[in-house]
């Protein structure tokens, strides 16, 4: 791994983060079980039990790569908040002004309530992760390790997958949150202006391609108009301006591939339990 999250979080200008990318890049994806199984007596150790003795060798080298065998891989990390208390809050802070943000846009009101249902439920995760950004939100994690059936084996322990892979499900994948943490430090090395951010929330919050709408040509306009204004203040406040303007917008690329089942299992359940975010942010902002 490129040595630590930070310095592999691309918070460099574009001509300096390139190698740093590609360095991450080849990371993600790969796992470095995926070979063809030994054919020895640990192999056989720990495929029984776990493996229909009806497959064949090839049929079981698909699942090499487990959160049961205590696969090293990155994609099977998972990782937690290490402060939730102090974190959660803070994120809670961060949807209340995501909130307030979506409710003082005027144009965003003229639509039909089904267009803006589609929009909020389509953009909510990545405007709270660019809140976190404005707010400049910090937070540290702790990796869960994952059990060894190994170790269970050679102690003589009573092995049950099933119990193995849900003591797994805790956390969330690290990858997921290396894109969240890439995405704050790069807009945290740009320094983004408060104006900035509104329009890039805009930009978030009015997305043509959202599929169902009744006047995706509408929330169009105001997709360019809101990229328009960001466009003529950058040149108005930087020298370099269409280079930041191009910067913030792949960014912005990035935040929209966020999973929103994470942003809640990781801001948010920690403190409150199972909750649907997505529909509190319905009920609050359609209240009659």
């Amino acid at each position: 791994m490129c040595e630590t999250l930070y310095r592999s979080s691309c918070v460099s200008p574009p001509s300096v983060c390139n190698t740093e990318m590609a360095c991450i890049s080849e990371q993600l994806g790969k796992c470095h079980c995926n070979r063809d199984p030994v054919n020895s007596i640990l192999f056989q150790m720990l495929n029984k039990g776990i493996h229909s003795d009806t497959k064949s060798p090839h049929e079981n080298r698909s699942h090499i790569c487990s959160l049961a065998r205590e696969c090293p891989c990155e994609g099977n990390r998972r990782v937690s908040l290490k402060n939730p208390e102090v974190t959660c809050k803070k994120a809670s802070e961060v949807l209340l002004k995501t909130v307030a943000f979506i409710r003082n846009v005027p144009s965003f009101y003229q639509l039909p309530q089904e267009d803006q249902i589609l929009l909020v439920q389509n953009c909510w995760a990545p405007l709270f992760v660019l809140g976190l950004a404005q707010e400049r939100v910090h937070f540290e994690l702790q990796e869960h390790s994952v059990p060894s059936l190994l170790k269970e084996i050679l102690l003589n322990q009573y092995v049950n997958v099933s119990d193995i892979a849900l003591r797994s499900d805790r956390g969330v994948p690290s990858l997921e949150v290396q894109r969240i943490q890439k995405f704050l430090y790069r807009l945290w090395n740009l320094d983004i202006s408060t104006k900035e951010y509104a329009y890039l929330k805009g930009m978030l919050l009015f997305n043509p391609d959202v599929s169902g709408m009744t006047f995706p040509h509408y929330v169009h306009t105001l997709q360019l108009e809101a990229q328009h204004t960001l466009l003529e203040f950058t040149s108005m406040m930087h020298s370099q301006s269409l280079a930041r303007f191009n910067w913030m917008r792949q960014a912005l690329n990035t935040v929209k591939e966020v999973n929103p089942s994470v942003i809640t299992k990781l801001f948010f359940s920690p403190i409150s339990g199972e909750i649907d975010v997505e529909e509190l942010l319905l009920e609050t902002l359609f209240v009659k």
